[in-house]
């Protein structure tokens, strides 16, 4: 669909606004970073809100408002249904039992700002060898997540204004950049408050009107229901490429297939961007409060998005939005929502702005917390951590920022081909973290028998495990195609407390 003059003008002041927004934002929390434990930690003095809500922008990423719902539009409910549950119910358990203890434990351990230090510190490891891998990990894993950060961006604003995807990309890498780097990590909370807000905006006008142009919900369940398991849980819709509403196939999605779909809930134990958020909270108690804030909005959001999908299917029906039949194509359904909205003036393409922002702020608020997690690692870790480099709060500022400058530069480099699939290296990622962090970080608060020695064997080992399955063992395919993240050892060399990383890897 081409955009009109108005169409555009509306759209561009809202997405315009937005950017500025986040610009200021970062701006003004420059001024309260004297410190480097200012700059990755904000001082730890977020509020339960902030805590809450920058913690679930940061988790979802544009998975929320593209990955979602595409697949439930094209494939069914199935597959978004499971992911979107084992996420939920991983969101909420490490709330309860993670959250509260690592506030606690990493001010214990010699005020901790990052999880690298944590571990050196909670296990006495005087020669900084688990900073040194815990950050190298960080490095590893972060640096192309990022990079999906910044092709997401790229592809967004090349697919609405027709412009090339590279000039798209860099001028959003720009603005992650700026803000991040000026504001730090209390600029990257109070943006993502700022953009999880912005998101919810867009879910909700998207919701409304999607079910208006497509008739009503009768019409968009009834749509649904005559295209084979598009509704079913143990079955997910193969579609026609040809002619998305033919009677098309099905395939099973059956116990193995829903249980390694659950497993992504099994990463967060292990996500450095969101356990910072319980480090960072000005009080221990207050996090109460935000695992409710937390729970009550993935929930909601992560149902809405998956709704939006199958209302969508129901606007193609009802022929007020054109077919998306690859998986590519029915990712930007909701910007296919968005410019049928701003085809009714200049106000309604205001609002689109506001949805196509929302979109934008899904990958922002992932990006600049990645951004600021590897670079913590490079200038805190690696270089003042384990080689000792003895720098002044000035100079360790000025290394933070150089490190997030010249993994930013990496990362647009690596986001540099407009095909790579910003879906998989999430997924990959995910589960590197989880296998790596995750266990680690379980028994290191709650097992005190875990030493130094089953730590380091842990990381290295549930890191290497993600590689192996993933591109040798995965491909062979049958009983052996399970996410990776979901991989059981149950042997461990020495005692089992010492290798916490192979239980789950």
């Amino acid at each position: 669909m081409e955009l009109s003059g108005v169409s555009f003008f509306g759209i561009i002041v809202a997405m315009v606004a937005y950017l500025l927004g986040m610009l200021t934002i970062g701006f003004l929390s420059s001024r309260k970073n004297e410190t480097v434990g200012d700059f990755y930690l904000g001082g730890r003095q977020l509020g339960p809100f902030v805590t809450a809500m920058s913690a679930e922008a940061s988790d979802m990423s544009s998975w929320l408002l593209m990955g979602l719902p595409g697949l439930a539009y094209l494939s069914g409910v199935a597959e978004p249904v499971w992911t979107a549950l084992g996420l939920a119910v991983g969101t909420y358990i490490n709330w309860l039992i993670v959250a509260k203890r690592l506030r606690r434990y990493s001010l214990a351990a010699g005020n901790a700002i990052t999880i690298p230090q944590f571990f050196s510190n909670r296990f006495g490891d005087k020669k900084k060898i688990l900073t040194l891998i815990a950050a190298l990990v960080i490095v590893i894993f972060f640096i192309p997540y990022t990079a999906s950060g910044f092709a997401a961006i790229g592809k967004l604003f090349a697919t609405l204004f027709k412009v090339d995807y590279h000039l798209a990309m860099i001028v959003g890498a720009i603005v992650v950049i700026s803000y991040t780097m000026t504001g730090g990590f209390l600029a990257a909370s109070m943006t993502d408050l700022v953009q999880s807000i912005i998101m919810s905006i867009a879910l909700t006008i998207v919701l409304f009107f999607g079910i208006n142009q497509a008739g009503g919900i009768g019409a968009v369940m009834e749509n649904a229901k005559s295209l084979a398991g598009h509704l079913s849980l143990t079955m997910s819709h193969v579609p026609d490429p040809n002619n998305l509403f033919a009677a098309g196939n099905t395939t099973p999605y059956g116990f193995l297939t829903v249980v390694s779909t659950l497993a992504w809930g099994l990463g967060y134990f292990g996500m450095p961007h969101i356990l910072l958020r319980f480090m960072a909270i000005e009080d221990e108690n207050k996090l109460t409060l935000s695992r409710r804030i937390a729970s009550i909005w993935v929930v909601i959001a992560m149902g809405v998005a998956i709704l939006i999908g199958v209302i969508g299917l129901g606007m193609t029906a009802a022929g007020v939005i054109p077919e998306l039949t690859t998986s590519g194509s029915s990712e930007t359904i909701i910007v296919s929502i968005a410019h049928r909205l701003s085809s009714f003036g200049f106000l309604p393409a205001l609002l689109a702005g506001l949805i196509l922002s929302g979109i934008m702020a899904s990958t922002m608020s992932t990006a600049d917390s990645q951004l600021l997690a590897a670079s913590s690692s490079v200038s805190q870790d690696i270089l003042a951590g384990f080689f000792g480099m003895k720098l002044t709060n000035k100079q360790l500022l000025r290394v933070a920022r150089a490190s997030l400058l010249v993994i930013a530069v990496i990362g647009v480099f690596l986001a540099w081909n407009p095909d790579s699939s910003v879906f998989r290296i999430v997924s990959f990622a995910w589960a590197g973290f989880g296998a790596a962090f995750g266990p680690l970080v379980l028994f290191s608060l709650f097992w005190r028998r875990t030493n130094s020695q089953g730590a380091l064997a842990g990381m290295v080992v549930g890191g290497a495990m993600i590689f192996i399955w993933k591109f040798l063992v995965r491909p062979m395919g049958g009983i052996l195609d399970i996410y990776e993240l979901l991989l059981v050892l149950n042997r461990c060399p020495g005692h089992a407390a010492a290798c916490p990383g192979l239980f789950i890897s």
